[in-house]
């Protein structure tokens, strides 16, 4: 097996990954998250990543209210980097496969090969109904068949001077990408769905995956590498991780339960509302465990070989490929983390 990976997904909404009032409030500016690319870059972390998002979720933090775009920022990141992985997110919903393909074959100029895609298959209704980009007329695995027949557009467009289709749901007639890519950019995508997971092993070199539980997500991980093997493909499986590191264990918890203190239930509801949960239920979820309602993803708290511990544990116990970190605080977080932790997940492989 190929070294582990280990990256961040930027803050590039308001709050970052925390949804509370007592916790760090990173501002969704260029200059927060260029510091945090570079503080990722000089501890040697492999990529950073960024997500798309086109409406907050209100309360009393205006959770994500205020937001960057993922592949502009990607476009500065390119040049204000010199080593570390760049994954910018699209919406297929919002932009033609054509625009996207030069999009990137820029962006594989700028960075000079060290970009990748984030393929996000639309599916929150109330970002996309405030511009009319929202089809109630397609399902979800409509919607991933949609995403197919646009991402092996835009392959083609990346690889043929001349491309015409007449697909589904799209139409090119001599439609001309050039340049091309000088080397195709990395594909990866998130979704446990059954249609996510497929699109995943046919299309994707990574996998970000979710699971309630370790088990669960090491039963993620061998699923959709075997539906990739059965394609004669492979592909990467990664997790998304918070991080609240301090020197002990107890100062670490200490941080984490207060910034689960104040945590925006308003917010929090308004998030599961858009995945479609049920009123009920969206409120009752926030009622469970108040500290760990305020972050977005599984959590690992601690002094430095703790962290370690835990974070090589899960990685082996899941059989993953790597891990997206988030930091409560990157311009405080990131640099320790570097210095106390990355070496002992370097050298446990």
């Amino acid at each position: 097996m190929s070294a582990r990976e280990y990256g961040v997904f930027l803050p590039i909404g308001n709050g970052g990954w925390i949804m509370s009032e007592t916790a760090p409030h990173p501002e969704a500016t260029w200059a927060y998250n260029r510091e945090a690319a570079l503080a990722a870059e000089r501890i040697g972390l492999d990529f950073v990543m960024s997500m798309a998002k086109w409406r907050g979720y209100g309360g009393r933090t205006d959770h994500w209210g205020r937001t960057l775009e993922s592949m502009t920022m990607t476009a500065a990141l390119a040049e204000a980097t010199e080593r570390v992985q760049l994954w910018a997110t699209v919406h297929t919903n919002l932009f033609h496969p054509a625009v996207v393909a030069k999009v990137f074959a820029t962006l594989d100029q700028v960075s000079g090969g060290r970009c990748g895609m984030n393929v996000v298959v639309g599916a929150y209704e109330h970002e996309f109904s405030q511009m009319g980009q929202w089809r109630s007329d397609l399902t979800h695995d409509d919607r991933y068949r949609y995403t197919e027949e646009w991402l092996q557009l835009v392959q083609r467009l990346w690889s043929e001077d001349s491309v015409s289709a007449r697909g589904e749901f799209f139409t090119l007639e001599d439609c001309q990408s050039r340049p091309h890519p000088a080397r195709r950019p990395t594909v990866i995508s998130a979704g446990r769905s059954p249609a996510g997971v497929r699109f995943q092993a046919a299309h994707c070199d990574g996998s970000f995956l979710t699971a309630e539980d370790l088990p669960g997500l090491r039963a993620a991980s061998r699923e959709v590498k075997a539906l990739a093997a059965e394609r004669g493909r492979s592909i990467r499986t990664y997790a998304m991780l918070t991080v609240v590191l301090d020197e002990t264990d107890a100062a670490a918890q200490r941080r984490f339960a207060e910034y689960g203190r104040g945590y925006d239930a308003e917010a929090i509801t308004s998030m599961k509302l858009s995945w479609g949960l049920p009123l009920d239920r969206a409120m009752s979820m926030t009622a469970g465990d108040r500290a760990h309602e305020a972050f977005q993803t599984a959590v690992v708290v601690g002094g430095p070989q703790t962290v370690v511990e835990r974070i090589a544990q899960q990685v082996h116990d899941a059989e993953l490929d790597g891990l997206m970190l988030v930091f409560p605080d990157y311009l405080r977080d990131t640099e320790p983390f570097g210095e106390l932790v990355l070496p002992g997940l370097r050298a446990a492989g």
